[in-house]
């Protein structure tokens, strides 16, 4: 079974994340796979909408743990770092529809996106501290831009959860719309940019997006070089064995003692 599948109505391209009993958690393939598929449909003039999903009752639960521990990204050219790329190089209208668990980089994965839709079972949450990581995917500068330093470290530092409703009243997400219209609604908007003028709608998109173009990707080599020293650590090697164990990190086993004299 592929675990991206594609498909195209008209100028629409949908993009499904199709890992349902896992939650759509992606694996260091699926990060290649997705940006090969967004590098194409930038290049494909066919191409006017990018829609995006999950397969099951999650949109994307964040990196597959046991592929993750086996090709942790380092601070160069990963897997994860070319998707980032190919999204701050999307000029194209990118759609998200999102329902159920949007976790990690589930979550910011979506403030790349033009148009968020979420169910109202939507559940997002950006737990990389809460596994001894930093934030990636460039959401360490464009949540505290979006929403302001105080609420940003609620959900940074903190890694708190919040529903839809939250996401809403924070501005990270278009709109919230029951779970059964979620697609239809998403679809519908495809379609309404799928019909205007494609060159003027690219360049309106590029101009948004040009003020803080270079802020972002900044930011996201910052991360990634910060990420690939923290996952490397003992505290992370602590809060991943954790997880995987079903059991509550404890971080007090890597405090390293004071040295004496």
């Amino acid at each position: 079974m592929d675990e991206i599948v594609t498909e195209r109505a008209g100028s629409i391209l949908r993009i499904q994340l199709n890992r349902p009993k896992r939650r759509n958690a992606m694996t260091s393939a699926m990060y290649v796979a997705l940006s090969d598929i967004l590098k194409n449909a930038a290049k494909d003039e066919h191409t006017r909408v990018v829609l995006w999903h999950g397969a099951g009752d999650s949109f994307c639960a964040g990196n597959d743990i046991e592929d993750f521990l086996k090709n942790p990204p380092g601070p160069g050219e990963s897997p994860q770092a070319q998707l980032m790329n190919a999204l701050i190089d999307f000029d194209k209208p990118l759609i998200a529809a999102v329902q159920g668990a949007a976790i990690g980089g589930g979550t910011t994965m979506l403030l790349h996106c033009d148009f968020v839709y979420a169910g109202e079972s939507a559940k997002f949450q950006m737990p990389f501290i809460n596994l001894a990581l930093v934030p990636e995917f460039g959401s360490s500068s464009i949540v505290p831009a979006r929403i302001g330093h105080i609420r940003g470290s609620e959900l940074i530092l903190l890694g708190s959860p919040y529903d839809a409703s939250r996401a809403l009243e924070l501005g990270l997400v278009t709109q919230v719309v029951p779970d059964q219209d979620l697609l239809s609604i998403a679809i519908a908007t495809a379609q309404k940019l799928a019909a205007k003028p494609a060159g003027a709608l690219q360049a309106s998109k590029r101009l948004m997006k040009q003020p803080f173009r270079q802020q972002i990707a900044a930011a996201m080599k910052a991360e990634n070089e910060e990420f690939s020293a923290q996952v490397r650590s003992a505290d992370a090697k602590e809060a991943l064995t954790a997880f995987l164990e079903k059991r509550a990190p404890d971080f007090t086993r890597t405090i390293k003692s004071p040295a004496t004299v």
